[in-house]
């Protein structure tokens, strides 16, 4: 048998190359994966340094042709700019939706295929909308954002920032300021109060409408509920609380290229309603507030003719002798006028004239409460119709209970302006009134209370907010043009004065250096037929001690539509008072008059206030941005007043850099632009300088 010879003597073991290429692939397999976590791991460090570190914190959201909407994610903030971001418009600050604490990433528009539109799902508490529209004519780019709730819980907050804009517009408030940015409210319904009993809310000019002076306005949609708050000198903010049926908070911000521009494209809103004009003859006569504490029709129309015979006495002219609410009703029941006797056949009424009252010049306050312990009210509860006073259905049956208020210190009901048959009544009430006193101007008080939102009650939808006072406002304007209310919003176009609230007798903010600010507020809203409170302030019902505050406050509301009076002249000790009070009827019916009968027709064509602050000349001077102890009669006449105790001079800054001022007491011109320092003014003296062209 042959020897088998062992083929591989060597001790190490034979490998085939299918061995080889199999631990190779093991190797490069395990080297490979290690590769891929490394990469992932780096991409995802990239990825979240994008995020946190290297992502720009603004992105540009909606491009127009001159502005853009940008998000600043750090700041939680929209922001209005020009393309080439050298002017910023507004800064609107949503830390409220979602959690502000939080790092936005980058927001997504799911309207990507509409480049005029931009939406969102904010971390699934909110949608927002933002809709932009632009009007290459006038150069104006609308910006409508909508805040709509995702739940009942969410509370909607906006705030928009006072940092380098100066805003105007908003509410009337107790201490009113031009601008707004020193003022200081806190959050509360956006509705007009009556400030007598609540001076630390919204008072009786409001609208839905803020005027920035970068060349932007904030209009706010008047059908949602709102709440407004004001922190001085940093923001003010919009706010839509939580509700049930998840109210949107719906607001536009328009920008153009200045704020006097602005205004005149975006103010009023539409529906535009066609202004029509009050009864001016009202500019001629001074208004004599005649306060006396009377018990009987008898004794008030004794009151009338003694003081009818000291204005005739001390050559004071034919003015109009204004009785309050207290008088007006005395002298109503002395004509034994039975209200809701006469409420059904105008034939019935049993009433007589009063043929000395009918003699005098005289106007009325009337009001929509009726105390319920008058012989009308009781009536009213008897014979079924006690759906003329605002009520609630609280019976099992649906039967109506007339909703229990307070008016000047009695418990009443108020009219239901939503009743036809209770404004008939109402309007033939006063309709008798006026014919038998002989008068012309009605003035209808307390249409800015809502006994509903004062006693926390859910309001008919008719009346939710300040619907009140739009009705009642119309109601008037149904008098005819000589009506006067004491409150407005949405109602700017009527044919209605409005008289101005009530101030003190100081030098303050909340008296005499009110007044100017006040002017420019009522004004810019449309409202140009005021009357200003009485000379010398009518707040405290006293009479007024400081003869230097009513020679000031004189000086000023001489040159405003109506001089009214609380305080006769002729009780001041100085006969100085008395002559310079013939002095500023007599200018104010020479020379002021004539100037608002003229800008009046003007606001009826173009809507353009006419009195006007500073900047509606040099709508880019930021000097004139915080001026508030001066104004313009339209384009043509500046008033400077004095508003300081004991000064007799001061600062006037003259406006229009193409323009001459001249000083009309002493025919000295200066070029526009410039400040004059330390200008004389005696006490007997205001500054008024004409406009030319230079």
């Amino acid at each position: 048998m042959p020897h088998t010879r062992n083929r591989n003597p060597s001790p190490i073991p034979e490998v085939t190359w299918d061995t080889g290429l199999r631990e190779m692939n093991e190797t490069w397999k395990g080297a490979i994966a290690c590769l891929g976590v490394a990469v992932f791991f780096v991409m995802t460090i990239g990825i979240i340094y994008w995020q946190v570190v290297d992502q720009p914190n603004k992105n540009w959201i909606l491009k127009g042709s001159f502005s853009g909407l940008i998000w600043e994610r750090r700041t939680h903030s929209l922001i209005i700019q020009t393309l080439t971001e050298d002017k910023t418009f507004v800064e609107i600050e949503v830390g409220n939706v979602g959690n502000p604490e939080a790092d936005v990433p980058f927001v997504r528009n799911l309207c990507w295929l509409n480049q005029t539109e931009f939406c969102y799902t904010w971390e699934s508490v909110a949608d927002v909308k933002i809709s932009l529209e632009s009007d290459d004519t006038s150069q104006i780019e609308c910006y409508s954002i909508t805040w709509t709730p995702l739940n009942c819980h969410m509370d909607l907050k906006d705030c928009i920032s006072m940092a380098n804009v100066s805003w105007y517009g908003g509410a009337s408030i107790h201490a009113q300021k031009w601008p707004m940015n020193n003022m200081t409210v806190q959050m509360q319904p956006y509705l007009v109060s009556d400030q007598r009993d609540n001076p630390s809310g919204y008072g009786s000019v409001l609208e839905r409408y803020f005027l920035g002076s970068t060349g932007v306005a904030v209009l706010v949609n008047p059908e949602v509920p709102l709440q407004v708050g004001i922190e001085s000198m940093q923001q003010f903010c919009l706010r839509m609380p939580p509700s049930l049926e998840r109210l949107p908070l719906k607001y536009t911000v328009c920008v153009g290229p200045n704020v006097k521009a602005v205004h005149q494209k975006v103010w009023p809103p539409p529906p535009a309603h066609k202004p029509v004009l009050p009864n001016l003859d009202i500019l001629w006569s001074p208004f004599w507030n005649l306060l006396v504490n009377v018990d009987s029709g008898v004794k008030v129309e004794r009151e009338l003719r003694t003081f009818s015979n000291r204005l005739k006495r001390h050559h004071l002219g034919p003015g109009i002798i204004n009785l309050n609410e207290h008088s007006t009703s005395l002298l109503s029941d002395m004509m034994d006028h039975e209200y809701l006797s006469s409420r059904k056949t105008a034939s019935t009424r049993q009433t007589r004239d009063l043929p000395l009252v009918k003699l005098l010049n005289i106007s009325i306050t009337v009001s929509p409460f009726l105390g319920v312990d008058s012989k009308q009210f009781q009536m009213s509860l008897e014979d079924g119709t006690e759906a003329y006073w605002l009520s609630l259905p609280t019976t099992p049956k649906g039967y109506l209970v007339p909703l229990l208020t307070q008016w000047k210190g009695k418990f009443c009901v108020k009219l239901n302006i939503t009743n036809p048959a209770a404004v008939s009544w109402f309007m033939d009430r006063v309709g008798s009134l006026q014919a038998h006193l002989g008068m012309e101007y009605v003035i209808l008080e307390g249409g800015e209370r809502n006994p509903f939102e004062a006693l926390a009650l859910h309001p008919p939808r008719a009346l939710a907010g300040d619907e009140y006072i739009g009705l009642f406002a119309g109601m008037a304007a149904r008098l005819g043009n000589s009506a006067i209310v004491t409150s407005g919003t949405r109602s700017g176009h009527m044919p209605l004065f409005i008289w101005m609230a009530p101030l003190q007798d100081n030098w303050s903010y909340s008296g005499l250096k009110g007044i100017i600010p006040s002017v420019l507020h009522y004004s810019l809203l449309g409202y140009n037929f005021f009357i200003p409170d009485a000379v010398g302030g009518s707040l405290s019902n006293e009479v007024v001690t400081d003869e230097e505050l009513y020679i000031r406050w004189l000086e000023i509301v001489a040159f405003l539509p109506v001089i009214s009076f609380q305080t006769p002249p002729w009780a001041c000790a100085d006969n100085r008072v008395l002559n310079l009070t013939r002095f500023y009827i007599s200018k104010h019916q020479d020379f002021v008059v004539p100037l608002i009968q003229r800008y009046a027709e003007e606001w009826k064509a173009t809507r353009s206030p006419i009195y006007r602050p500073l900047w509606w000349i040099s709508p880019d001077d930021l000097n004139t941005f915080t001026i508030d102890d001066e104004f313009l009669i339209g384009d043509e006449v500046l008033v400077a007043p004095v508003t300081e105790k004991g000064a007799t001079q001061r600062d006037i800054y003259l406006p229009g850099n193409d323009l001459q001022w001249q000083d009309l007491s002493n025919d000295q011109v200066f070029d526009g632009g410039t400040s004059l320092k330390d200008y004389p003014v005696g006490l007997e003296q205001v500054a008024v300088f004409s406009c030319r062209s230079s």
